[in-house]
């Protein structure tokens, strides 16, 4: 604890310089699994990258102290050793714990245990006036529930202690097959209802063809069953393997806990095939295998934002009350043709964080709705920018209109006006300002799709703009800086370059790969 409390004193200097000087800070983490856009100003951030430790897990409490940089990978191997686990796991190895509970998190646990933020029992922060402070249910219950989903515009978050229960080390996946979106939905109200079910999602590979996903966490392992597993490059990537289990009956599976946490992992869900399309790859086992490395979320998502697609990608969370997730799936498949579509059933709090304003959800369920359905609606958009903000506010637009509400990790193209209009302004100011928090970017400031940020004009400035205007290369960039690349959320000072040699060579390697493998 020595280290963490010398971490956070050194934090709260630089707050209280920056409250003393005004200045406006935004939080720095190394990284981020969010589709913004967002680049850091290296002399107005608060750096908390370091802040990844496990601080300690308390076997008789069922407890574990972790700093909020604490990646899920880590922080499961840890709480595994101990023979715990977190109930909440969100689905990428690289989102930290942090990021879930400012952030708002649900996965296919949440049905049952609510979103991550509603497994931590206390948390420490740094106020925007550099004091620090603890805050829990009992104790600045206000500051503590109204942290989550904030994103950060209440203070520095530097600690949780999050709940966890009794691991076992496998997964008994059931799938069960549905024929269209109405059945997919009833399917997910059924299964939700069996309290022997501790993990529930879906997945609906066309209009006609999809299978509902229930979990069991066991320790029974019958001799000579064979392990299902989804982590090691020649393994199946999760959402192929599940198509290939849809049937006229249910077909089940035994997986190792840490291999079903993570599924999604690899082609995060199943967006890294475009990037075959993209680079005119055939997508087989083969290039699956040889590609591996690069089809890691922690590394697609650093492609992602070195490129620039997320501008031309719709990547787009959206929960639903239940009486209404049908229409919406077959307006998005009218609209867009996506599929596979995603299908998280989600556990109603009406305790709600930022996120998922507590108003709404009681206006949906006296409005009869019978719960909550995430849909996750991801796929290839217009390149054109007014084309891509267009279809992007329909999407909004029809959202608004079924009493739905999206997650923050996105884009967001409300105007500020739309924003507040959905989430609950005046409480959310009332507390910035009890706790000095005004002079803080707001949710909508952090979240708001934003302007380019001028990166300068010079001949490397120049080249780096017109690299990613230009299809194509504007990928092999992507994939260049995932390699090579060291940080790409802090904005560029005039000692960073940019490697034409360096560029050339991977140009190289990539167009011999993609010969190679179309041959």
């Amino acid at each position: 604890m020595e280290e963490h409390e010398a971490s956070v004193a050194s934090i709260a200097a630089t707050v209280r310089h920056f409250h003393d000087e005004k200045i406006p800070f935004r939080i720095y983490h190394g990284s981020t699994n969010s589709t913004r856009q967002t680049t850091f100003q290296r002399d107005k951030i608060i750096d908390t990258s370091s802040l990844n430790r496990v601080l300690n897990v308390d076997m008789k409490a069922k407890t574990v102290l972790v700093e909020p940089n604490v990646p899920m990978d880590l922080l499961v191997d840890a709480t595994m050793e101990c023979g715990l686990l977190p109930p909440v796991v969100m689905e990428f190895p690289g989102i930290t714990a942090g990021g879930g509970f400012v952030g708002t998190a649900g996965e296919s646990s949440s049905f049952k245990h609510g979103f991550f933020d509603r497994t931590v029992n206390r948390i420490e922060m740094v106020l925007a006036n550099g004091e620090v402070v603890r805050a829990s249910k009992k104790v600045k219950g206000d500051l503590f529930h109204g942290s989550a989903g904030s994103f950060g515009t209440l203070g520095v978050l530097t600690m949780l202690e999050i709940q966890c229960i009794d691991a076992k080390p496998y997964v008994e996946l059931v799938y069960h097959p549905v024929s269209s979106p109405a059945e997919s939905v009833q399917k997910t109200q059924e299964v939700t209802k069996d309290p022997k079910n501790d993990y529930v999602d879906g997945i609906l590979f066309g209009p006609t063809n999809g299978a509902i996903i229930t979990g069991r966490l066991t320790s029974k392992l019958h001799p000579g069953t064979k392990l299902q597993k989804f982590s090691r490059p020649l393994d199946p990537w999760f959402y192929i393997h599940a198509e290939s289990m849809v049937s006229s009956t249910t077909r089940t599976d035994i997986v190792p806990i840490r291999d079903y946490l993570f599924r999604y992992d690899r082609g995060a869900f199943w967006t890294g095939r475009y990037a075959f399309s993209y680079f005119l790859t055939p997508f087989n086992w083969v290039t699956r295998a040889l590609l591996d490395h690069f089809m890691h979320t922690r590394v697609m998502y650093h492609a992602l934002h070195a490129s620039g697609h997320m501008k031309q990608y719709i990547i787009q969370d959206l929960a639903l009350p239940v009486a209404h997730a049908e229409e919406f799936i077959n307006w998005v498949n009218a609209k867009f043709g996506f599929f596979p579509i995603w299908l998280c059933p989600l556990r109603q709090d009406f305790e709600a964080s930022m996120g998922h304003p507590g108003a709404l959800i009681q206006h949906n369920t006296e409005r009869g709705s019978s719960g909550l359905l995430n849909v996750g609606v991801w796929g290839p958009g217009p390149t054109n920018p007014s084309t891509f903000t267009s279809i992007n506010r329909d999407l909004e637009a029809k959202l608004r209109e079924l009493g739905g509400i999206k997650w923050l990790y996105a884009q967001a193209f409300y105007t500020e006006e739309e924003f507040w209009s959905i989430y609950d302004r005046k409480p959310y100011d009332a507390l910035r300002e009890k706790y000095g928090a005004s002079g803080l970017p707001t949710v909508y400031d952090k979240v708001k799709v934003r302007k380019e940020v001028e990166e300068g004009t010079g001949l490397k400035a120049q080249l780096r703009r017109r690299i990613r205007e230009t299809p194509f290369l504007s990928g092999l960039y992507g994939v260049y800086k995932a390699i090579f690349g060291k940080d790409y959320l802090l904005a560029r000072t005039s000692g960073d370059s940019v490697g034409l040699v360096s560029i050339g060579f991977i140009l190289l390697l990539l167009t011999l790969l993609v010969g190679f493998l179309v041959v």
